[in-house]
């Protein structure tokens, strides 16, 4: 094809134009898809709602005991927080 440029050049010139035609073709049709189809209201199948929180009394593992010098390190680490 060109007679300064290897043979190994020339098929990675080619293998890199064949990767970038896919590539913008791939993102065309990606792109049309997204803009013709459009999912029917509730159909997506992820959670329908963030389950509630168990109440203080939940599991006994979920609770943490902490002493007297423990609550207030966390009381004034709760107080230095900024209130936004």
């Amino acid at each position: 094809m060109f007679p300064s440029v290897s043979l190994a050049q020339e098929i990675g010139l080619a293998v890199l134009l064949v990767a970038a035609l896919v590539w913008v073709i791939g993102l065309g049709h990606m792109l049309w898809d997204s803009r013709f189809h459009h999912p029917e209201p509730g159909a997506y199948e992820g959670l329908a709602a963030i389950p509630g929180q168990r109440g203080a009394a939940g599991h006994p593992m979920e609770s943490v005991q902490l002493t007297e010098e423990e609550e207030r390190a966390f009381a004034g680490l709760v107080r230095s927080l900024p209130q936004n």
